[in-house]
């Protein structure tokens, strides 16, 4: 956020300039409360790993030691305790001693894209938990609170609507910042008051930068209309992500969806219409180790309907990422389709490192610990910002600088250019462009009463 310039400024400073300073001011004034509860509530998601650790020990972990028993003894302990005689939708064996097997059912007692997950001591079968999980990603509970108000305030899909407004104007408030920074680097340290509020502002903007745009550009492939944009645009470019096809009889597979970690992406599963025994889910494992996943952490999903395969998937989303998948024959369990991560095209890697960057979840703690500093760089910034606007705020006699007033003082080219640039935005960011369309109606009507202001003046 800026302050509004003083007159001098305004006569010195080009109308380009002017424009991009009235804007990042608007933007900072009007979406700063978004991206503030945004950044709060990234900061308290970037916690929760250690913090599921705490909470869910006992879930996650267990003391036995000893030969871990096969899955399907496991399942039909988690069958027994759930009450459930369905085969699980997902299985994902213990990855590593002391740690838990996770079976996941399907349960009309949990939320729309949850399962029910039975944690299961793979020694010794007893129930070390029971909880709903969301997603593919299986996030916990704690997890799945924290990432819904991070996306939509918990307010379901209109909700949504907060998150794609503050991912759609960060990159621009913070490229707008480091312009403004940029122009104005020639100012002297010793500035006192006020205008070293400014300078800190700006400084701390432009130490930011490319942390701030990066998590807008991330945060958009998220959201629904921009991200909707961004999808097409990938599919139409070839930097989809592959996927297996779990499909027999040869016919095509969807792509995967790299926002498995935010949302439920497989579908709901009619156990119905295929047969699944518990043995299969050892059989799945054992094919899917012969045929090179060899990850720690590994999840098993049985076939949806009968002319559908075994999917088999890596979920280990840490440096050095494991995401091979494999799919299998529900009858031989041989490999009838594969993906292997090193054969990804580099958009699709990257797409992948970019989201669990987002995340903070691909080198664990440093990418946590910069995720937090970038978010609390965030949230200083707005506090500043706000800070500046109210100790510079313009007197209610003097007449503020407008968009409006600024375009109309540029030539017929640079109008033409503005147009053109703001329709296209506005179309490939739609909550951008409704919300611009506010501004320039409040920034209209601004201009309107120092109009009248003037006249009245005058006579």
């Amino acid at each position: 956020m800026d302050t509004v310039s003083s007159a001098a400024d305004r006569r010195q400073q080009p109308l380009w300039v002017a424009l991009i300073t009235r804007l990042h001011f608007y933007v900072g004034l009007f979406v700063g409360p978004f991206l503030l509860i945004a950044a709060l509530s990234g900061i308290a998601y970037a916690l929760t790993p250690q913090l599921e650790s705490w909470l869910y020990h006992d879930a996650l972990t267990t003391q036995s030691e000893g030969e871990a028993q096969p899955l399907a003894r496991q399942i039909a302990a988690a069958q027994v305790a759930a009450g459930i005689s369905a085969a699980p939708a997902a299985v994902r064996p213990a990855p590593a001693a002391g740690q838990t097997t996770r079976v996941m059912f399907n349960d009309p007692s949990v939320a729309e894209f949850q399962h029910r997950a039975l944690f299961i001591d793979p020694v010794t079968l007893v129930v070390r938990g029971d909880l709903p999980v969301y997603g593919t990603s299986g996030v916990l509970p704690l997890r799945t609170t924290i990432d819904q108000f991070h996306r939509s305030l918990l307010l379901g899909e209109p909700g949504r609507l907060y998150s794609e407004l503050a991912a759609s104007w960060l990159w621009i408030a913070a490229l707008g910042g480091g312009f403004l920074w940029w122009r104005r680097r020639r100012i002297r340290r010793q500035a006192a008051g006020p205008q070293r509020l400014r300078q800190r502002h700006a400084t701390l903007g432009a130490v930011a930068l490319i942390g701030l745009v990066f998590f807008s550009a991330t945060g958009l492939t998220w959201s629904k209309w921009a991200g909707g944009n961004i999808a097409e645009l990938r599919h139409a470019w070839g930097w989809g992500t592959p996927g297996v096809s779990t499909v027999l009889q040869g016919q095509d597979a969807a792509a995967a969806d790299p926002h498995a970690e935010h949302h439920h992406a497989a579908g709901s599963m009619d156990m119905g219409a295929a047969q699944v025994s518990d043995t299969d889910f050892d059989r799945a494992l054992a094919a899917a180790r012969h045929a090179g996943l060899h990850a720690g952490k590994i999840e098993l999903l049985p076939p949806v309907a009968t002319d559908r395969a075994w999917q088999v998937r890596e979920i280990g989303r840490e440096w050095p990422t494991e995401v091979d998948q494999v799919a299998l024959d529900p009858r031989s369990f041989a490999a009838l389709d594969r993906t292997d991560f090193a054969t990804f095209p580099l958009a699709a890697k990257l797409t992948r490192w970019g989201i669990d960057l987002h995340m903070g979840v691909l080198f664990g703690l440093p990418n946590q610990l910069a995720l937090i500093a970038f978010a609390s760089c965030l949230v200083t910034l707005i506090c500043w910002g706000y800070a500046m606007w109210w100790r510079r705020r313009p007197a209610a006699s003097r007449e503020p600088q407008t968009l409006t007033a600024i375009f109309r003082l540029m030539d017929r080219r640079s109008r033409l250019v503005v147009l053109f640039v703001t329709a296209a935005f506005g179309y490939a960011l739609p909550v951008m462009g409704a919300s611009l369309l506010l501004f320039v109606a409040v920034d209209y009507l601004r201009w309107r009463a120092g109009v009248r202001q003037r006249v009245a003046q005058a006579a």
